[in-house]
């Protein structure tokens, strides 16, 4: 298979977030063009009704596989894949599909003091999908699902370059830190591709030190294992393609696309189909 023969690869997030999964695929599939796709148009997912959501999502990857032809899709959005990942599945069987879903078994397998806390929005924590990750992997841990409301749109405010009162992020983040009989929590899952964005602001305003668990790097190992190496390749140069449902980026997200290495194309998903997603 010659370098010009090889599909490539689709990142999907509600927003920015899925750049650390995009950052950490890059370093391990250097012969692969990555399409990055944001549906900021529907951002954020946290407050969005289940069924709603559901529907959209759908229909905007079947306009998606027809119109890009990837050779597999990451959904960089724990709020998306735990509630439409066996959805997308069943409705695309052709396509191969990466989930993220919070790290609570690694978290249950590396905590000394059982307390684990999962930092998530609204829709990560209230999903049975997360309710059977705990009971699966972490029932002899004590786990405290966190669902912020606003820190996702705080995370892409602060990675645009916007300042943020530390009194804020602290308010979002200190729910997660949990005493009990001489104990404290000792590991906090970001459960959004969004938040390792902030992890030093994390780290700086913790009451205590914690371990910060970031996916990213394990979703980008589960796609290279999917995604067949060619013999010979060439590590690729140039700019990858952005897609934003809006159609509408500002300045400085195209700044910040631009620094990831993406080119934030003109009409993503054309102006007719736009309306029904």
């Amino acid at each position: 298979m010659t370098k010009t023969e090889l599909k490539p690869i689709l990142v999907f997030d509600s927003g920015i977030g899925g750049l650390t999964v995009l950052r950490e695929a890059r370093v391990l599939m250097p012969e692969r063009h990555f399409i990055y796709v944001a549906d900021d148009a529907g951002f954020p997912y946290g407050g969005w009704e289940e069924g709603a959501l559901k529907e959209r999502v759908i229909a905007l990857f079947g306009r998606l596989l027809a119109e890009l032809d990837p050779e597999i899709c990451i959904i960089a959005c724990n709020t998306a894949f735990t509630l439409v990942g066996a959805d997308l599945r069943a409705a695309y069987p052709q396509m191969t599909f990466v989930g993220t879903v919070p790290a609570i078994k690694p978290a249950a397998e590396r905590t000394r003091s059982g307390l684990v806390s999962v930092l998530a929005t609204p829709g990560t924590v209230k999903r049975a999908y997360t309710r059977d990750l705990i009971q699966s992997f972490a029932s002899q841990c004590h786990v405290r699902l966190v669902g912020s409301e606003n820190l996702a749109r705080m995370a892409e405010a602060y990675i645009r370059g916007d300042a943020l009162a530390d009194e804020a992020v602290l308010a979002e983040i200190a729910p997660c830190f949990v005493e009990a009989e001489g104990k404290r929590t000792d590991i906090v899952v970001l459960a959004c591709t969004h938040y390792p964005f902030m992890a030093n602001v994390f780290r700086r305003l913790a009451p205590w030190p914690v371990d910060w668990l970031d996916p990213a790097e394990a979703i980008a190992r589960r796609a290279r294992s999917l995604v067949p190496l060619p013999n010979g390749f060439e590590p690729l140069n140039g700019e990858d393609p952005a897609i934003f449902t809006s159609g509408r980026p500002d300045f400085a997200t195209r700044r910040l696309m631009q620094g990831f290495g993406l080119r934030v194309m003109a009409d993503a998903v054309s102006a007719d189909r736009r309306e029904r997603i």
